[in-house]
């Protein structure tokens, strides 16, 4: 009685062990960075009044350094991110099948194999715009995600 539960369940653990998901293998990949800069850090750290010094402490060095119409320095953050997950996964079962007084001399063989893939690309982009007045504090900031 026990060989006939381990014959069973046997092939259904082959099968499921061979299959992982696209969103399985993406974790896998996946950068989670600590020090990625995203909205939520700019809602929480920036903060109007701030100095350069301590921008570039929270996000880094921008992008882009320009001035605006009144020669003041306006900071610019440009990250784009692409995620690529691709996925494959092949399974089956073999088995040897043994009947002994079959016209075929008593040996068989039965199988069964899959396979199966999926992909999947996104892109996200945050543009930030740090704004600073004439004694090089933070006077305005903006910012814009997407994710497509």
């Amino acid at each position: 009685m026990h060989s006939r539960k381990i014959a069973f369940l046997l092939p259904i653990l082959l099968l499921s062990t061979g299959c992982q998901t696209t969103a399985f293998h993406r974790e896998q990949v996946q950068d989670n960075a600590t020090d990625r800069i995203s909205v939520g850090t700019v809602q929480k750290e920036i903060r109007v009044g701030m100095s350069g010094a301590e921008v570039a402490q929270v996000l880094g060095s921008p992008n882009i350094v320009s001035t605006d119409e009144q020669r003041r320095e306006v900071w610019i953050y440009d990250k784009i991110a692409t995620d690529h997950a691709y996925s494959t996964s092949n399974g089956g079962v073999s088995a040897l099948i043994l009947g002994f007084g079959s016209s075929a001399g008593g040996i068989g063989g039965a199988g069964f194999n899959a396979a199966s893939g999926a992909s999947s690309t996104s892109q996200r982009t945050l543009t930030i715009i740090i704004k600073f007045d004439s004694d090089r504090k933070v006077r305005d900031f903006a910012y814009h995600t997407s994710r497509f």
